[in-house]
């Protein structure tokens, strides 16, 4: 059994999880902005299908990213050097959150909801949910949204309309992370795909611990600049 959260953003303790499902943490509660923030501070986030209660996560182990450790494969190598695309961000976090939602719903289920996307975009305009965007031939191809608090930033979805598209956003957030003193991007779940750009697993505990930390420093929340994530890749 897992709790059932009441009208405070309140949750237990991230090592209260269940093992299975992993990190399958509590119930209930709400998307609004101040729920989010202490959900993500303490190493939680929302994850639930249309239809089901909003359910809270905090797996274990947990995959993240050192910036400045991003594995660039040969072959994409070759794709940044060449440059045939435009990075923004912060340019169209609807649409971004749109294609994710859409990516899913095609290939694993529909949990980026219409509540999801909502609340994120509330996040964005709070200056807390960013895009990074690959622009190709004036179109949109590929991209990723997340949350930055202090100096992490949660990975939360990515898609690609052309090959690379993702790869080339993810590439270019981590360089922009690392010039911008962040310590980690979470990818929050294991997957061969992150762990092929460099994702790593790391105890629950020590992500716990390191977010009690790194959240509370850095910035205030803001929109990034559209060409803040330029970069060089020769």
């Amino acid at each position: 059994m897992i709790p059932w959260l009441g009208d405070h953003p309140v949750f237990p303790p991230a090592a209260s999880a269940l093992r299975e499902p992993n990190g399958l943490l509590a119930a209930g509660g709400s998307l609004a902005p101040d729920w989010l923030l202490a959900a993500y501070r303490h190493g939680i986030f929302p994850w639930f299908n249309q239809g089901e209660p909003i359910l809270w996560w905090s797996p274990d182990p947990r995959m993240v990213v050192v910036p400045n450790h991003i594995r660039i494969t040969r072959s994409l190598g070759k794709t940044l050097k060449r440059g045939h695309y435009e990075v923004r961000l912060d340019h169209d976090f609807a649409a971004v959150i749109r294609a994710c939602a859409e990516s899913r719903q095609s290939n694993v289920g529909t949990w980026i909801t219409p509540a999801i996307e909502s609340a994120y975009i509330r996040m964005h305009e709070l200056g807390y949910a960013h895009s990074v965007e690959t622009w190709i031939d004036g179109e949109l191809a590929g991209g990723l949204y997340g949350m930055a608090l202090g100096h992490v930033f949660y990975g939360e979805s990515m898609f690609s309309r052309r090959t690379d598209a993702s790869k080339i956003a993810f590439a270019h957030l981590a360089r922009f992370l690392e010039q911008h003193d962040f310590r980690v991007l979470d990818c929050q779940m294991t997957t061969r795909h992150l762990a092929s750009l460099g994702g790593t697993e790391i105890p629950r505990e020590v992500f716990v611990k390191m977010l009690g930390t790194l959240t509370r420093e850095g910035p205030p929340p803001a929109r990034w600049p559209q060409n803040g994530a330029q970069a060089s890749w020769t």
